[in-house]
């Protein structure tokens, strides 16, 4: 293509600018060749006259198009050239404040000098696993791809920064080793990221130094090694250093400081460990105030040392090392301040003796005063012959203090760098490391000297080492494509080496003259000239004689030969050195040993491939035969770090400094270009543009330039074939393409080109479109006039007729108003006659009327009157009559009765009635005189008693009425006082009856001054009631204004109470979160432990303690288990203080719960004796009435033997069937007793039999006993009736009535029952009243002597020691009190342990006889064989538990939990697993087995976390564990019998409830066990749908035809081809989701947690979608917010579809969803700006103002965002209190909430399937 096409009209281009470099320019004529110049119109619109050299024919720089304006790789520019190279940073750095910009293989990074927000950890993460090219530019993409290079390669890595000074190496360095120390940590305890970290401060505070360019310049370079292990984590770390600036310790220029280390010790001089320093402020020190100004704005000295201490602790330094570090450090400033006496001109110098500062130097280091007080002064010169001394002048005196203090602190340095590599290394065998190299940049200045040589000599290295790989890269590269390619011609800089360190080189020449005793820096530069003049990259400076310049690849620099010498020898005097070999400290003894030099790095053990050696190689003494000059160990040195590079995969890094005045972007033009030069990014962009820089894949060029191929070319099926006949149509010369197996490869400019082509086809489209969109609207506008013609027309005529119709309209109206006027006149007369005509005829017949009804009210009173007369005539016949017929009745009734009376008596004098009466009447009379006969006996004996006892009294009594006449004697004898006191209470009325004087004297004053004040108050309240009436006024105002005020107030703080509650649980359940965590990195190191020591013997298993810590809460834990306190010791032995700590909290509180159950037990066992005592008198009574019945009638007792015989049969049979009905209601109870409470059931069955029997045994003793004298009477009645027939009744001569006998009977029967009965109540009553007298006694005495013996004491004593004494008799009574308390405690606990010693017996027996009654014999088998019927009748009794025993749960453990697949029970009830465990805790609830129930949740719970652990990767095990662990807790929640969980139950479902624990901890351990189960699920849900996110969400193309908007030249320089990439489409996504659902659903999770968990999963689609748009440029367009938006529809659908719009995940996609209208919406006016304001309320102002400025237009048709624009939205959203942080945490977890659930299947109903292998399990 020739030049006449390229340089067309309104083509821009770029020409030189002597201010900012390049200038942009646009043709506005069309180039021709031969033409002399171009005509150029500047951006200012002046004309400019561009000349042409025609011989070299070098017309500028073509300037891209605005679309590549930005990129993110300064490679995918068209044309590659200086101005675009400079254009394209300056656009990114100030519009888009972006700092980072890739360059080939080569990060550009501009220092902002300001904090970003672009480093926080989301950051971190959201880099971590990215490929380099898929991210925006930054330093962490390039930490991370050496990552993966090194993981996937298996080959070690290096990073290289460099940088001028100020252009921020350090910190690009620092936050390198933050990304590995973040992402990927180490695997063990030592820590050692951190330490990693922690070597930044140590090493600026000894290296680093305020320059003019920088305040926080490193003054030396450093290659840190981060080592690896198989598994890629940290295990250790190393670093070497390179040339240490000395010469800063002695010297700075102006605004410039010393080393920061020592103005932080001065600033903490006034410390009190650092009073023996002697240290003052900076000022007062020379070597720390040559510089001027000796602090840093915003840097607090003080500060930075604490910070700089605790690195040094971190690190392991000890604190004594520390003082011996500040102690040289201190040592070093006071040399610098020794004074130099001078005598004889100069020639002879000395320093006092008296030398303060000298004194404190040797005292610091623990050196001879003398011997430094003369070897400062005086050197010695050995010959071969003898040995002098010689005095030195002045100026040697100072070069050999400044050379003593430079050698001191280098050692100091390289002891400090030893150290830290000791703390860092790692006896972990190293797999691979990282390193980092952080490097001086290239330096010119001023003035030249030896360090600005050493530091361009090492960048000369560097940049041959990045020239060689850049070429091997990009020949790779075509080598892959098999594209033809010829070498490619790039800058070697070999000869510019080989002039420094070649044979007889700069540096072999300065060795030499450093050997030659007086050579000079003039002889050396004078070598220098003879030797290297011909070379092309020297050259001698036309002026100067001791300089020398150096053509150096980026510059050409001017050198000082003064001071080369000097500084190549660093000469320290052997006597110094040896004076401090002496010293008294060891540690500064050591630092100058010959033999211990003191190296810079440690050497790794079994390293792989490159063995590491010292980079600085310490500085011996002054001994000539090994003394090496600081030339020669820094080539060593550098050749060694070459040969670690070489052997790594580089990594690089070009800081480059803004502006010199550390402004915040300010970007200057020359300042870039010089370091873009330096740094070698511009070789980099000359080799890319040399082959073949712009790169397209076949699909990505087909989309894109689709609208240059014909139809016929479309039709084709092969894309690649499609490409090549475009190609091959549009460009000619084929050398400018090639193609390759996967990408087409252009030359510079032709995809300039292709774009030029590709606007003109859509400019001609445009031009088209606009052709026929014109016409349409001419047309458009005719039409619309000619519409609007006849509308006018139309509306003339229409208001023509109108206002003729009006006319006629109001001639009608007013005949029509006259007319009905005449009409209502007429109307309105005829109306009041008719009115009075009405009034008249209505007062006449009101007149009649009335004389008609008052005649009719006086016959209706007549009618009222005659109604009554006659009633009350007919009820007085009525009564009459009624009582005539009563009197009747009575005397009928009377006489029937009384021949009714005379019937009985005749009946009740026959023998047979009497015969019936008497039976049985002789023995109770003879039964009551024996019981009367014993009650007077036991009352005279009581009576005896009483006497006995009122004796006593009665002496008693005479006693105290004696002491009580003593002491009323004794107090006659206090008559006098009395006598005094009586004349005080005289004085006293006297002095109160002066007092009532005066009281009424102030009463008067009080009155009248009362009487004034209420005047006032009255006005007072006149004016408080005006300002009452203006308040309330003003009240009503404001409630009025306020209600809505306190509307919002209310939402608003509902809305703060529901941030605070969530807040509040999400903070619960981090905790929860981090004590899972904990306790999952405390059972590995408990296993590697365990593996470590292997130790024989049985070991308690610390996982079943730690694994809940809290399950132990539990009420049904005995209290053997609780108060045992060798468990505790045993604990604190093998688990650790701080467990054990945790463990006895657990205690205290386990024993509060003994307490509650110990109370409770002594009620249950106080009812128990009390109903064992109500038993036990029952059977005594029941045994007296025995014995008192056997005594008084032997043929009864006989009799009852007989009976007892006879019915012993049907009592076992009885008992055997009681026994059975027992058995079968306990199983049918729903309530489930303890085994006391069926016992006791058992007794009053038995006793309510045994009752019965009694009853109908005496009924039938006393039917036979009737029936015997019945017998005996008519035997006996005939033997009379034979003997004398004629025998009467005795005493029958008194003519009784037999009625009258039959009542005296029933009489004397009726006295004897009230006589026994009372006897027994008196009986009884006197027994309680003797005991409660006596007792009543017995306490009065005691009473009495306490009372007598404490009135007598304190009658003697004080009032006050009165108080004392009272308050110490209620102390020990309280404390007796409380002892005997104990003891009944005591005694109840062991009453307690019997109780429970017996109920254990009573459950073996009860348990043998049910194990009896299970054992059938065989025949009885078989026959229960054959019935069928029975066994499906005991299925019907099931009572929803199951039974197992205590040595068969591990198996029920290992079948239901351990081993148990869903798959197994996927057929069955979801959560099948979780009833069958609480119909087994039911069980053990029902026989009342703490230890079974504690057992069982416990081993329940910690096989779950067994579970989960092995499958924490497998999210349908997860859910699974989590369905059942939710339903186990809702179980126990639903059957606690809490009112609260059971209004949902049915009454069956309230049968199942538990009956004797209360769970409530155990349901709170499963909570947080739930708790840990979701956030498990949600992290492997995460890990799943992560890396499909960005894929499915942002890169998917749901709309087809939007591809085409792709930005050109887009390049990933991720070593992974695009081929290898594993790409995801939404569908793929939906599908995930949806078994995700399935999963859940099928496992019956509650749907309320299942909404919590998508929820969730969209938050992080959310948060990880968002955070890519954030970081790259690419996918900011408007096309991609087309896609995005469609995407996110996509999903809405599916969760209308699945019904969760209730569960939030839309609402969390709300961010994305603003982010995509964001992308799409016009982005010109300060309308826009308040539309773009209003509508994204869910985005940041931050991620918003990030968005604009990633926002990249695709086509030339779309605008860029303004600045401006920018700037309009950062104002309006000033107000917004948006958080700093610009990523989302994709990680955060929302509080989870499980709210309850019961369940309506009951326990009964669940079917136990076969495969569980739950044969053991026994139905209850």
């Amino acid at each position: 293509m020739s030049s006449a096409q390229l340089y067309t009209k309104y083509t821009r281009v770029w020409i030189p600018d002597p201010d900012e470099v390049w200038r942009s320019a646009e043709i506005i004529k069309d180039y021709k060749e031969g033409d002399k110049s171009l005509q150029l119109k500047l951006e200012d619109e002046t004309l400019y006259e561009y000349p042409i050299d025609l011989q070299g024919n070098e017309l500028p720089f073509l300037r891209n198009p605005d679309i590549l304006m930005g990129q993110n790789d300064l490679t995918a520019l068209s044309y590659l050239h200086e101005p675009a190279v400079l254009h394209n940073l300056k656009v990114r750095f100030l519009e888009s404040n972006h700092i980072y910009t890739y360059c080939g293989i080569v990060l550009v990074a501009i220092n902002p000098y300001e904090q970003l927000p672009i480093y926080e950890q989301d950051v971190i993460y959201a880099y971590s696993g990215q490929n380099m090219g898929d991210m925006d530019p930054h330093i962490f993409a390039v930490a991370e791809e050496a990552y993966k290079q090194m993981a996937r390669d298996e080959k070690n890595q290096s990073i290289i920064v460099s940088g001028e000074s100020g252009a921020g190496k350090t910190v690009s360095a620092k936050y390198t080793m933050r990304f590995f120390a973040t992402v990927v940590g180490s695997t063990s305890e030592t820590n050692i990221e951190a330490k990693v970290l922690a070597c930044s401060p140590i090493m600026e505070a000894i290296g680093n130094a305020k320059t003019t360019k920088n305040d926080n310049s490193s003054r030396f370079g450093k290659y840190i090694q981060i080592g690896f292990d198989k598994r890629y984590h940290i295990i250790g770390a190393n670093m070497r250093t390179y040339l240490l600036e000395k010469s800063r310790v002695v010297f700075q220029a102006e605004d410039e400081r010393n080393y920061h280390i020592f103005y932080q010790l001065c600033a903490s001089s006034g410390l009190p460990e650092f009073k023996d320093l002697g240290l003052t402020c900076a000022e007062d020190f020379f070597y720390t105030s040559q510089g001027g100004d000796t602090s840093i704005d915003g840097v607090d000295d003080a500060d930075e040392f604490e910070k700089t201490r605790h690195a040094f602790t971190l690190l392991g330094v000890k604190e004594s090392h520390q003082m011996t570090i500040f102690r040289i450090i201190a040592a070093i400033l006071h040399l610098g301040n020794t004074e130099i006496q001078v005598e004889r001109d100069g020639e002879v110098c000395s320093v006092s003796s008296e030398d303060e500062h000298l004194s404190s130097f040797c005292s610091l280091l623990g050196v001879e005063h003398r011997q430094m007080e003369h070897w400062l002064c005086h050197r010695k010169l050995v010959t071969t012959a003898e040995t002098y001394v010689k005095s030195m002048s002045l100026s040697q005196v100072v070069n050999a203090r400044s050379a003593l203090a430079k050698h001191i602190y280098a050692q100091l340095f390289s002891w400090i760098v030893q150290h830290i590599n000791k703390a860092l290394h790692s006896t972990v065998r190293q797999h691979s490391f990282i390193g980092v190299l952080d490097v001086y940049g290239f330096e010119t200045f001023e003035v030249n000297s030896f360090e600005q040589f050493c530091i361009n000599y090492a960048n000369e290295k560097l940049q041959q080492q990045f020239n060689s790989h850049v070429f091997k890269l990009e020949q790779e590269e075509y080598m892959k494509e098999g594209i033809p390619w010829t070498l490619i011609d790039f800058y070697d800089n070999q000869p510019c080496i080989d002039l420094i360190e070649a044979k007889l080189g700069i540096l072999d020449l300065l060795d030499e003259e450093c050997k030659v005793p007086k050579g000079t820096d003039q002889n050396w530069v004078q070598k220098l000239y003879d030797r290297h003049t011909t070379s092309q990259h020297f050259e001698k400076p036309r002026i100067s004689n001791t300089s020398f310049i150096i053509l150096h690849f980026a510059d050409k620099v001017e050198y000082q030969s003064e001071g080369f010498l000097e500084k190549n020898r660093d000469t320290v005097y052997e006597e110094q050195i040896n004076i401090l070999k002496a010293s008294k400290y060891q540690m500064v003894a050591d630092l100058f040993q010959e033999g211990d030099a003191v190296p810079t790095a440690a050497t790794w053990k079994r390293a792989p491939r490159i063995n590491i050696r010292s980079a600085t190689p310490a500085l011996r003494a002054a001994n000539k035969e090994h003394r090496k000059t600081v030339g020669h160990q820094f080539r060593n040195s550098l050749h060694l770090l070459m040969e670690t590079l070489n052997a790594t995969t580089p990594h690089y890094v070009r800081c480059i400094k803004p502006n010199d005045e550390k402004l915040p972007f300010k970007f200057d033009p020359k300042r870039a270009v010089q370091q873009l030069r330096a740094c070698g990014v511009l070789e980099t962009i000359r080799i890319s543009a040399a082959g073949f820089p712009s790169r397209w894949s076949y699909a990505d060029f087909f989309d894109r330039y689709r609208v240059l191929m014909n139809k016929r070319d479309l039709s084709k099926n092969d894309k690649k074939i499609i490409c090549q006949t475009l190609l091959e149509d549009l460009i000619k010369d084929p050398d400018k393409f090639q193609f390759g197996r996967t990408k087409i490869f252009f030359r510079a400019g032709q995809v300039a080109y292709l774009e030029k082509l590709r606007a003109d086809k859509f400019r001609a489209a445009t031009i088209m479109i606009q052709k026929t969109v014109r016409g349409w609207l001419q047309r458009a506008r005719y039409q619309r006039l000619r519409r609007a013609t006849l509308t006018l027309q139309r509306y003339a005529r229409g208001h023509l007729a109108r206002r003729l119709f009006e006319n006629l309209r109001r001639t009608r109206a007013a005949i029509i108003l006259q007319k009905q006027y005449r009409m209502v006149w007429m109307h309105r007369a005829f109306l009041r006659v008719r009115n009075a005509t009405l009034t008249i005829q209505a007062f006449a017949r009101g007149m009649f009327v009335r004389r008609i009804y008052h005649q009719m009210l006086m016959e209706h009173k007549a009618t009222i009157v005659q109604k009554y007369a006659r009633g009350w005539l007919a009820r007085v016949r009525f009564r009459r009559a009624q009582a005539a017929a009563v009197v009747l009745q009575c005397h009928w009734r009377r006489l029937r009765a009384r021949r009714q009376l005379q019937a009985l008596r005749i009946e009740a004098r026959s023998a047979q009635h009497l015969k019936k009466l008497n039976i049985g009447m002789e023995k109770k009379v003879v039964q009551l005189q024996r019981k009367v006969d014993e009650q007077n006996k036991e009352n005279k004996l009581l009576n005896e008693q009483l006497s006995v006892l009122t004796s006593a009294h009665s002496s008693e009594v005479e006693k105290l009425k004696k002491e009580l006449q003593q002491y009323q004697q004794n107090q006659r004898g206090d008559g006098k006082q009395l006598l005094s006191l009586q004349e005080e209470m005289e004085r006293l009325r006297m002095e109160l009856e002066r007092a009532h004087g005066e009281r009424e004297v102030m009463e008067d004053s009080h009155g009248k001054e009362r009487d004034l004040l209420r005047k006032r108050i009255s006005d007072l309240e006149e004016e408080n009631a005006l300002l009452k009436q203006e308040k309330e006024e003003l009240n009503s105002r404001i409630l009025c204004q306020s209600e809505d005020e306190l509307a919002q107030n209310t939402v608003e703080g509902n809305s703060q109470m529901k941030k605070e509650l969530e807040e509040e649980r999400s903070r619960y359940q981090n905790l929860v979160k981090e004590y899972a965590s904990l306790e999952q990195r405390y059972d590995n190191l408990r296993d590697e432990i365990s593996i470590i020591k292997q130790t024989p013997g049985h070991r308690r298993n610390p996982s079943n303690q730690s694994s809940l810590e809290s399950d132990s809460n539990n009420p049904s834990i005995c209290t053997s288990e609780i108060g045992d306190t060798e468990d505790v010791i045993q604990q604190v032995e093998e688990i650790g203080m701080e467990k054990a700590a945790m463990d006895m909290t657990l205690f205290l509180k386990l024993q509060k719960r003994v307490r509650e159950l110990e109370l409770e037990r002594k009620k249950l066992q106080s009812q128990l004796e009390k109903k064992e005592q109500e038993s036990k008198k029952s059977q005594v009574i029941e045994t007296k009435t025995e014995v008192t019945s056997e005594r008084e009638d032997f043929a009864y007792n006989s009799l009852k033997r007989q009976e007892l015989e006879s019915e012993n049969k049907k009592l076992k049979n009885e008992l055997n069937e009681l026994r059975k009905a027992i058995a079968d209601h306990a199983t049918q109870s729903n309530s489930s007793d303890d085994v006391q409470d069926s016992y006791n059931l058992l007794l009053n069955q038995l006793k309510s039999a045994n009752e019965e029997l009694e009853v109908r045994k005496e009924e039938v003793l006393i039917l036979r006993s009737q029936i015997m004298k019945a017998a005996q009477q008519k035997e006996t009645g005939e033997n009379m009736e034979s003997i004398s027939p004629n025998a009467s009744w005795p005493n029958s001569d008194r003519h009784a009535d037999r009625e009258d006998v039959i009542e005296a009977y029933q009489g004397m029967c009726e006295t004897n029952r009230l006589l026994e009965a009372q006897l027994q109540d008196q009986r009884r009553e006197h027994e309680e009243e003797m005991e409660a007298l006596k007792n009543q006694v017995d306490l009065m005495q005691e009473e009495l002597e306490k009372q007598q013996q404490a009135f007598l004491q304190t009658l003697q004593l004080s009032p006050e020691v009165q108080v004392e004494l009272g308050l110490q008799h209620e102390i020990t009574r309280l404390t007796n009190e409380n002892l005997d308390l104990k003891e009944l405690l005591e005694k109840l606990e062991k009453n307690e342990k019997k109780l429970k010693k017996q109920l254990k017996m009573y459950m073996k027996k009860i348990q043998d006889f049910e194990a009896s009654q299970t054992m059938v014999p065989a025949e009885r088998r078989l026959h229960d064989r054959n019935m069928q019927v029975a066994v499906q009748r005991k299925e019907k009794d099931f009572q929803g538990m199951l039974e197992y025993y205590k040595e068969d749960e591990p198996l029920l453990i290992r079948n239901l939990i351990t081993d148990l697949k869903p798959q197994a029970v996927s057929a069955t009830v979801p959560c099948l697993p979780a009833y069958i465990l609480y119909m087994c805790i039911r069980h053990a609830d029902y026989i009342n087995d703490d230890q079974k129930v504690h057992s069982l949740l416990t081993s329940t719970i910690n096989g779950i976390k067994k579970v989960l652990k092995k499958h924490k990767d497998d999210f349908e095990m997860t859910s699974f564990w989590l369905a059942n662990t939710c339903r186990l807790l809702h179980c126990l929640k639903q059957y606690s019998g809490e009112e609260g969980f059971m209004t949902q139950n049915t009454a069956k479902q309230n049968e199942h409830c538990l009956k004797n624990f209360d769970l409530t901890e155990y349901r709170q351990v499963l909570g947080h066990l739930s708790i840990q189960i979701y956030q498990q699920l949600i992290t492997i849900a995460r890990g799943i749908l992560q890396p499909m996110t960005v894929y499915a969400v942002l890169e998917n193309e749901g709309i087809q035809g939007l591809s085409i908007v792709k930005p050109i030249g887009y390049r990933k320089y991720s070593s992974n081809s695009a081929e290898d990439e594993s790409f995801c489409t939404l569908d793929e996504m939906i599908r995930q989701l949806n078994t995700f659902h399935s999963i859940m659903c099928d496992q019956g999770l509650d749907p309320e947690i299942i909404q919590q968990v998508f929820k969730q999963l969209f938050y992080m689609i959310n948060a990880v979608t968002l955070n890519n748009l954030l970081l790259r440029k690419d996918v900011c367009s408007w096309s991609t917010g087309m896609q995005l938006r469609f995407n996110i529809s996509q999903l809405e659908e599916w969760l209308r579809v699945k019904n969760l719009q209730q569960s939030g995940a839309a609402q969390t996609l709300e961010p994305l969803i603003q982010a995509a209208q964001l992308l799409q919406l016009k982005k010109k006016t300060s309308e826009d700006a308040e539309a773009i304001c209003s509508l994204c309320t869910s985005l940041t102002t931050q991620q918003i103002v990030k968005i604009l400025n990633l926002y990249t237009p695709v086509n030339e048709f779309e605008e860029r965002v303004t600045v401006a624009f920018i700037r309009n939205i950062q104002k309006q959203l000033q107000e917004r209190n948006d958080p700093p942080q610009l990523l989302i945490d994709f990680k955060h977890i929302f509080p989870v909430v499980f709210p309850f659930n019961p369940s309506a299947i009951t326990m009964d109903s669940i079917h136990l399937p076969a495969s569980l292998n739950l044969d053991f399990l026994n139905k209850v």
